[in-house]
């Protein structure tokens, strides 16, 4: 095993540092080819098959080619659970674990009727449903082949997450009225792709990413304004933003008579996500 991981080591040392390849061993050794660390490193005595050979080779292969690690492995971790995953949707981010904490850390009552807007894998809702059984939650998403990843993970985790396809730019025809709406929609600008490491921009789905220059709040506004109508009267709306334009969002909520509305920094100190009630 210690040729294999000095393998690995050799093959990735150009294109991750030593810190990535050694959490990225890991990853490989435990989920992909189920050898614990513990073992390898008492050096227990384990036989690495040729077929397991010829399948790192190909890992490797998409390793060196910028592809997550979570596509290869077909799940991610987010929340203390594990979520199926591939490029049809975004790969859960600690950003927005932090969202789904504040709107936990807020519920003080847990028989809530929850709209996650943009689900993706549905990694938002399940946990919500996980953490809060009572809630009656819903969750929305233009593509079709996302909201197959999310009803997968919804039978994997044993959750009754209601999913749609809904498309919140054409007209909506719901007439439930919700306790929370959350949403993490695209908010990188096109301007912001030169920014961007390749193993997000070459496989992450852009429709899932990006927002026109020009325009760079359209989602958040139609959000909003969506929010006025299908929010309860005391019902609040949680969204995950771009660092940039947590002033623009602020004032852009306010001015649609939203009030206590509230911006909170990611613990890397980044205008992140943001509240507001009606």
């Amino acid at each position: 095993m210690q040729q294999v991981i000095q393998y690995i080591r050799q093959s990735l040392h150009s294109l991750y540092p030593p810190s990535e390849i050694k959490a990225l061993i890991g990853l490989l050794l435990e989920k992909k080819f189920g050898i614990r660390m513990l073992d390898v490193y008492m050096d227990k005595d384990i036989q690495f098959l040729p077929e397991q050979a010829k399948e790192l080779e190909d890992i490797l292969r998409r390793l060196r080619d910028n592809e997550p690690i979570q596509y290869i492995l077909g799940e991610a971790d987010f929340c203390g659970f594990s979520f199926r995953v591939n490029s049809h949707v975004l790969i859960p981010r600690p950003e927005t674990a932090e969202l789904v904490g504040w709107i936990l850390d807020d519920l003080s009552d847990t028989s809530l009727r929850i709209l996650d807007i943009g689900t993706g894998s549905g990694c938002i809702p399940i946990v919500l449903s996980r953490r809060c059984p009572q809630a009656e939650l819903l969750a929305w998403d233009i593509s079709s082949e996302a909201l197959e990843v999310a009803c997968e993970n919804n039978r994997l985790h044993g959750t009754s997450v209601r999913f749609e396809r809904q498309d919140i730019f054409a007209p909506v025809k719901e007439t439930e009225y919700f306790d929370v709406v959350v949403s993490n929609p695209p908010y990188i600008t096109a301007s912001e792709k030169k920014e961007m490491e390749r193993n997000v921009l070459d496989w992450e789905p852009g429709l899932a990413l990006f927002v026109p220059d020009e325009d760079p709040v359209v989602f958040y506004r139609r959000i909003a304004e969506l929010g006025k109508t299908l929010l309860a009267p005391t019902g609040t709306l949680y969204l995950e933003i771009n660092r940039t334009y947590g002033g623009q969002i602020r004032t852009m909520l306010e001015g649609l008579g939203y009030g206590l509305v509230e911006l909170r920094k990611d613990l890397s100190g980044n205008d992140r996500m943001i509240k507001a009630r009606l």
